[in-house]
């Protein structure tokens, strides 16, 4: 096989999606489980009626672009604080090379050799390192950092709001069931349509299994829905 073919075929690793796949993911999930348990909760506590109706239709929309803005600032931050580690660990890394960078070698030299290459193979392969770019050697072989996994923050920010939204607005869908008091049952079928969706399309695009994550992903959407309606169901036989 040609190197060409070889390059191509690597194009279906997943590893250089993993900083977006997984704001993503977790951004449709939110979206889809916090927006539903949301309006669960608020239809529960509150007595069925157009008023009830469109207070539900408003702490939907409100839930959603809430827990947009919510995930993008909170993948934002994270991934930028996640960069700024990587990055002082790079400056670091000089320091060491510019100090000691005889004992840089030699520790470049043992990470080889744990990885099953004999000590003076070992040796050669840091020292060829270490000749082209001892920084770059030691970020990847030390430390664990490549180029085509670092996350970027801004990336991940929008591709967290916007699964978030899309996921949002399916339970949202619910809220406009032609009869007021079925809206809890229609949002719960909704979202569950959702989550089974959503765990698909995860699973297929991280090439798993389909079939656990999919159930683990309803399952735990069931659980957060069941307990916020318990809540409002409480709140509203509490009168408050």
């Amino acid at each position: 096989m040609a190197l060409e073919d070889v390059y191509r075929r690597n194009l279906h690793h997943r590893t250089h999606r993993a900083g977006w796949l997984r704001a993503a993911v977790l951004g449709a999930n939110d979206g889809l489980v916090s927006t539903a348990s949301l309006m669960i909760g608020v239809s529960a506590a509150k007595a069925g009626g157009v008023d009830a109706q469109a207070f539900l239709i408003t702490a939907g929309a409100a839930g959603i672009a809430a827990g947009a803005m919510s995930m993008a600032v909170g993948e934002y931050v994270s991934v930028r604080s996640q960069n700024d580690i990587e990055e002082s660990d790079r400056v670091l890394e000089m320091q060491h090379l510019a100090i000691d960078p005889d004992s840089e070698l030699i520790e470049l030299q043992h990470i080889y050799i744990e990885r099953g290459l004999t000590p003076e193979l070992a040796m050669q392969v840091a020292k060829a390192m270490h000749d082209r770019d001892p920084l770059e050697a030691h970020l990847r072989d030390e430390l664990g950092q490549f180029p085509h996994t670092k996350a970027r923050p801004v990336q991940a920010a929008m591709a967290s709001a916007a699964a978030f939204t899309a996921g949002g607005l399916i339970p949202f869908v619910g809220a406009f069931a032609p009869t007021p008091g079925k809206a809890a049952a229609t949002i719960v079928a909704f979202t569950i349509i959702g989550l089974t969706l959503t765990g698909i399309l995860s699973a297929k695009t991280a090439g798993s299994k389909i079939l656990a994550p999919t159930l683990r992903v309803i399952v735990g959407g069931c659980i957060g829905m069941a307990i916020t309606a318990g809540i409002g169901q409480a709140l509203h036989l509490s009168g408050i």
